[in-house]
């Protein structure tokens, strides 16, 4: 049997201003209808004996992987959560000890949820073919087959040349990003393969290898682990245990170090997605070589990836550009500079500005809110609750509240009074006063919330009961 494990931890801070921290590339529909993670559990379908899925991801996206991935209709074994990250050896560890423990001998996928491959026949090939070697107890990587020198990749030498395309061979050495002209040397022998970051083993044998070459890490996911709680549909990590653990990639923990490891030629319309020109690369472009997302007006515009979110978005005498908009911030730059988005999103953070974090529109579990307004006394919200859902229990210290519904039913409670409210009905919520926001009905509940104080911010909430379980 092979049990999938998704690592679902990633920022994708290149990718912005569409992807945040609170809602990064791999929970985004960037390339086809379903969003990167769904895509990465659909393209396991044709692949036997497969099992339940397990992810491993950040706490704080709980809620949405969760959703996204019942969307799936997948069997789910679990979804670890994270206290924050630790580099792709950990997390592999900590889902590696689940499955030994259930599913003795099995073996384990390890897959990045923010990977586009355009050919999933060719890929769950490419997994047949290392099924084999991994059952036989070494540490299959996939190599991908180079279509050009590439300095954004790792590099992995193996004794096979790249026209050879069935089974696995022994890796000869990994190599870390390189410049121009060693890439190109590279990619003009032959012997190296692009490295994927995805994986095939027995999960009882990546830990005996973790086990000889970093027992630190297999001491703190263990603690981790027998420390963890149950949490609703999660898996909760305990942080202490888990901060002693290294933070260390899978291929510096073990996949340098072992003797075991193997490579299956991967050629499948691989990318790893780590800038907005790689988009450019694998989608449909027109005649003039343009990519277009959403309303795109352009005139001589040639070369360029283009994706508007909320607004008409024009341009004129563009060759070889990005231009990302949103509903509060916009990115333009040349192709050739996207890496550098990087950097914009460190100065965002270093000034502590709400873009570098969440879209105007940030999930709920419950549903959605989005800012449509504010200044520094008030600030006017769209809020929508799901058929059946709940906010928590809570008040604010420094705020009053008005609602009007727009659209469904509304089941308010404020302090010891709980009333019901049509469309065109409102409220009012004085500062200080326990209230609680249900929707009562069969359909979406959408409401206009107007906020009024001296302070407005998100942390200006005392809950004192969650049905989501959140602090």
């Amino acid at each position: 049997m092979i049990i999938p494990v998704i690592l679902s931890g990633g920022a994708g801070n290149r990718l912005w201003p569409l992807s945040r921290a609170l809602y990064p590339k791999q929970l985004l529909s960037l390339v086809g209808e379903h969003t990167m993670l769904q895509d990465t559990v659909f393209r396991l379908s044709s692949i036997d004996d497969i099992g339940p899925l397990y992810c491993v991801c950040n706490e704080s996206h709980r809620f949405l992987v969760a959703e996204q991935l019942h969307e799936t209709g997948s069997e789910i074994g679990e979804i670890l959560l994270e206290p924050f990250g630790r580099n792709t050896a950990p997390a592999a560890a900590l889902a590696a000890m689940l499955i030994t423990e259930k599913y003795p001998g099995a073996l384990m996928l390890v897959l990045p949820a923010d990977h586009v491959i355009l050919d999933p026949k060719a890929f769950c090939a490419a997994v047949e073919a290392g099924r084999v070697s991994a059952e036989a107890g070494e540490l299959v990587t996939f190599g991908i087959v180079p279509v050009s020198a590439e300095t954004g990749f790792g590099y992995i030498r193996a004794s096979v040349t790249r026209d050879t395309v069935a089974g696995s061979y022994p890796v000869q050495e990994f190599r870390e990003k390189p410049d121009r002209e060693t890439a190109e040397r590279y990619f003009a022998s032959g012997d190296y393969f692009w490295n994927s970051g995805i994986f095939l083993f027995k999960a009882g044998t990546y830990l005996q290898e973790l086990q000889a070459y970093s027992p630190q890490m297999v001491t703190a996911c263990g603690l981790a682990l027998q420390k963890a709680v149950e949490d609703l549909d999660f898996l909760r990590i305990d942080p202490e245990a888990f901060q002693a653990s290294p933070a260390d990639s899978i291929d510096y923990a073990v996949m340098e170090k072992t003797t075991r490891a193997a490579l299956v030629p991967l050629e499948a319309g691989w990318n790893d997605v780590g800038a907005w020109s790689a988009l450019w690369d694998v989608e449909v472009r027109d005649d003039a070589g343009n990519v277009k997302k959403g309303d795109v007006l352009l005139h001589d515009v040639q070369n360029c990836y283009i994706h508007a979110t909320n607004r008409l978005v024009t341009a004129v005498g563009l060759d070889g550009h990005v231009i990302i908009e949103t509903a509060d911030a916009v990115l333009v730059a040349p192709k050739d500079r996207v890496q550098d988005v990087k950097l914009l999103v460190e100065e965002l953070k270093r000034q502590e500005r709400d873009e570098a974090i969440a879209h105007r529109k940030v999930y709920r579990p419950w549903g959605t809110y989005e800012t449509v307004d504010f200044s520094d006394r008030f600030k006017v919200k769209r809020i929508t609750v799901n058929p059946g859902a709940a906010l928590s229990l809570q008040k604010h210290h420094h705020r009053a509240e008005h609602w009007i519904v727009v659209r469904g039913s509304a089941l308010v409670t404020v302090e010891e009074r709980t009333i019901t409210l049509g469309e065109d009905q409102s409220t009012y919520i004085p500062l200080g006063a326990f209230h609680r926001l249900e929707n009562p009905g069969e359909t979406l509940l959408e409401l206009i919330e107007v906020q009024s104080g001296c302070y407005l911010g998100e942390d200006d909430i005392i809950r004192v009961d969650d049905r989501y379980g959140r602090q």
